[in-house]
């Protein structure tokens, strides 16, 4: 039994089929698939703050008045109340035909009566107001007691909710022990009204209509309204060529397509492929847009004017997509700017919900744990340029007791296992911090010295670049599947001896460690051989001794610094993997992918710990919180979501890109987040909010790297334009707006110039930029492959 997906209507028809055991062929009918002709036009009632308009929410305007007399609502509901009853009779159903009777006030000669005429009109024609209001409030719960023994088996007639009608599809043969008869006149009547679709040479007319009532309205309405124009372009062409009116299709295309935004550009670029229903099979990125709701945020006063003029010009067509296909989240007060909306809008799905962006989030830092390892005082006996002995400084107790009070926007110390430090990891804090004193303090006045790799005859096709947290090495993934690893200080990259020469050292001696490593193999480069494809993702541990890198061959590799060999390969994404990063702590490491989803690992476990699932398009870069409890990634659907490690939940959704994300980068407090991509953009959001707070522009091309300064205090970008750009971040973060009605309208007010927080744009030759780096003093690090083009 086949039962149809809930419709907004109040009608219930049952489908009666030839017997075809005598003789007749059976003739399978096709499901309505378009809303009935019969319900009349509801008013939608007021949404409150924040609701969603969509499917099924209000009730479409009714084709009945372009109908016909013979198609008024009490004419149709009569024929459906007689269709029924005659059916239940049939199926001898007496306490089901009983029932119905009874709500409809109607006696059991009537019947007969009333199947005596074509229209419906016998005694239901002639009955009382009572009647005809007995009628419509039993339609509205139409046989809700009413069963149907289809082969022994009971199957409800319709469900019990008001205003959802559920048809069932009777198949040929004999039902509940009756011969089915021919389809009756009325039941016919019925299923034509119910039928009734859209006139596919009436597309354009529709559309047309839509769009110079937008352009004639007022201009506070007009910015909001026009974000309907391109869905509904995309959603009724979709709905031509999925019906195979190709020509019309064709039509309705080549029309109205110029008149969408220029960032839909590449959208519209694969939509126009899209000519057959069988091209739509195929199709992710289409079958995404198809299945999933697009999303407006529309003030309520642009709403009710929306309704309203629907209503009134009884267009179904178009009132069916925004009912079906789209997601109205209303809020009160002014509608917004066409500058606030252009801010927010171009992803693939439109914004984000604005309960999307409502979670917690803990973007404070972790507490550092403290050990007792006294800071050395190197070059504090010596003497200064006068010959006076330097001022001894006091010797801090501690390392990490600047972090002794816990940040109050900081998750739980312990809300997921991090790994323990090892005495190595704290030797190497310990020379953080003595690298930090000597830090120098950037601003608008003290830019940072730039140092630039170049990748000379890079024929092998460079794709990826990491640099180690102390910057002593810097690895390089090719598109001739090969890992390159450099060593950028005189020191050389050594191995571990062999099994044979290690049997041979004193493993109690104090030097064991630098016993253990070969001198004779000692180089600059270290080349590693393994992916069957270019290498697209490379990631060095914060305690150097491991290496990540992904390939296009689906798999991610971890590879051992000490041996220079690979140690493990991760097999889970079935297509290439463009990005993967560690956690700040170790241990843990994401994944994405071609196929639209993150993963997170763990080093010691073969198979992902979460899969992160909800983009509409490859996941291109990823990057951990620097608390390591989050997760962000960028996708070419043009949309950053924020991931909580713990139960692998969407905590954000950050729209605003017109192009794929490329690059990510968290400010060091955790609390903001800076994202680049194609459209040459950087935009800056507030983590804790969930809002956008700035729009850096400058850049002509892609921009593939984005790093804060050690402080937070400079953000660097840079580009495949072949240049690197500093901007002020504190500037650009400080007198933010975060209240309540921003938070809740997006109603974000941008500088108009970003020119003001540019503090310097430095170009190459002829090298695109694809890694920036701050050494631990603040030092610029940037690595490109020299273009000669």
């Amino acid at each position: 039994m086949a039962a149809l997906p809930e419709e907004p209507a109040e009608v219930a028809a049952v489908v009666v089929k030839p017997d075809p055991e005598a003789g007749t062929p059976p003739q399978q009918q096709p499901p309505p698939a378009a809303p009935p002709a019969a319900a009349a036009p509801a008013a939608p009632p007021a949404a409150a703050d924040g609701e969603a308009v969509g499917s099924g929410v209000e009730a479409a305007p009714s084709k009945a008045a372009a109908a016909g007399p013979a198609a008024s609502p009490s004419a149709v509901d009569r024929q459906t109340l007689v269709a029924v009853l005659q059916f239940l009779r049939r199926s001898n159903l007496r306490e089901s035909e009983e029932i119905l009777r009874r709500e409809a006030r109607l006696l059991g000669d009537d019947l007969g009566a009333a199947a005596l005429s074509p229209t419906g009109t016998g005694l239901l024609g002639t009955a009382s107001g009572d009647a005809d209001a007995g009628g419509e409030a039993l339609l509205n719960r139409v046989t809700a007691a009413a069963t149907i023994a289809i082969g022994g088996s009971a199957a409800a007639v319709a469900s019990s909710s008001p205003g959802v009608a559920a048809v069932a599809a009777v198949p040929p043969g004999k039902v509940g022990g009756a011969v089915v008869v021919e389809d009756q006149p009325d039941v016919s009547a019925v299923l034509s009204a119910y039928n009734q679709q859209g006139d596919p040479t009436l597309y354009e007319e529709y559309y047309s209509g839509l769009k110079h009532f937008i352009e004639c309205s007022l201009d506070c309405h007009r910015a909001e309204l026009s974000q309907l124009f391109y869905p509904l372009f995309v959603h009724m062409y979709l709905e031509l060529v999925y019906n195979q009116h190709e020509s019309e299709a064709k039509s309705f295309f080549e029309r109205f397509h110029g008149d969408q935004e220029c960032y839909y550009q590449d959208d519209l670029r694969v939509l126009s492929s899209l000519t057959k229903k069988e091209h739509m099979k195929g199709n992710e990125t289409m079958l995404d847009f198809r299945t999933s709701k697009f999303v407006l945020r529309i003030s309520r006063d642009s709403y009710q004017l929306l309704k309203r003029h629907l209503q009134e010009k009884q267009n179904n067509q178009i009132w069916n997509i925004v009912q079906e296909h789209l997601y109205i989240d209303i809020f009160d007060g002014m509608p917004r700017s066409k500058q606030q909306i252009d801010a927010m809008v171009g992803s693939l799905a439109g914004e984000a919900k604005r309960e999307a962006n409502k979670a917690k989030v803990f973007f404070g830092l972790l507490k550092e744990p403290e050990f007792d390892v006294p800071l050395d005082d190197e070059d504090e006996e010596g003497e200064n340029e006068e010959g006076k002995p330097k001022k001894k400084k006091p010797k801090k107790d501690s390392v990490g007791s600047k972090s002794k009070k816990q940040d109050p926007n900081a998750p739980p110390q312990n809300r997921i296992p991090l790994p323990e430090l090892k005495d190595s990891d704290k030797l190497d804090k310990v020379m953080n911090m003595k690298e930090a004193a000597r830090r120098v303090r950037l601003g608008p006045e003290c830019l940072p010295s730039i140092c630039f790799y170049t990748f000379l005859n890079a024929y092998q096709g460079l794709t990826a670049v990491d640099i180690t947290d102390d910057s002593s090495m810097i690895v390089g993934g090719f598109a001739d599947s090969t890992v390159r690893v450099w060593s950028v200080t005189p020191k050389k990259l050594r191995s571990v001896k062999t099994a044979a020469d290690l049997s041979l050292i004193d493993k109690e001696s104090d030097d064991v460690l630098e016993r253990i490593m070969d001198e004779k193999t000692a180089s600059e480069l270290k080349i590693l051989y393994g992916h069957s494809g270019p290498v697209y993702g490379t990631s060095f541990s914060p305690d150097r001794n491991y290496l990540l890198s992904c390939s296009e061959d689906g798999t991610v590799r971890l590879w051992s610094l000490q041996t220079f060999t690979c140690l493990v390969g991760y097999k889970g994404h079935n297509y290439p993997v463009w990005d993967t990063q560690f956690s700040p702590y170790g241990y843990y490491f994401v994944s994405g992918g071609h196929d639209r989803v993150a993963r997170l690992w763990a080093t010691d476990h073969y198979q992902p710990l979460r899969i992160f699932a909800g983009h509409l398009a490859d996941v291109t870069c990823t990057r951990f919180h620097p608390n390591s409890n989050y997760i962000a990634t960028g996708s070419a659907d043009r949309t950053v979501r924020l991931w909580d490690v713990l139960n692998g939940n969407c905590v954000r959704i950050f729209t605003g890109h017109k192009g794929p994300i490329h690059s990510l980068a968290f400010s060091p407090n955790g609390r903001f987040l800076a994202t680049g991509a194609t459209d040459g953009r950087v935009l800056l959001w507030d983590i804790g909010h969930g809002l956008m707070v700035g729009e850096l522009k400058g850049h002509t091309d892609t921009i593939y790297a984005l790093r804060f300064s050690r402080d937070g205090e400079i953000l660097a970008s840079g580009s495949m334009d072949n240049t690197v750009r500093l901007w002020d971040a504190v500037k650009a973060f400080e007198d933010l707006e975060t209240d309540d009605f921003t938070t809740a309208t997006g109603h974000i007010n941008l500088p108009e110039n970003s020119q003001d927080l540019l503090l310097g744009t430095y170009m190459t030759k002829s090298t695109p930029v694809v890694h920036l780096h701050f050494t631990r003093r603040n030092l610029l690090l940037a690595a490109g492959a020299y273009s000669s083009q």
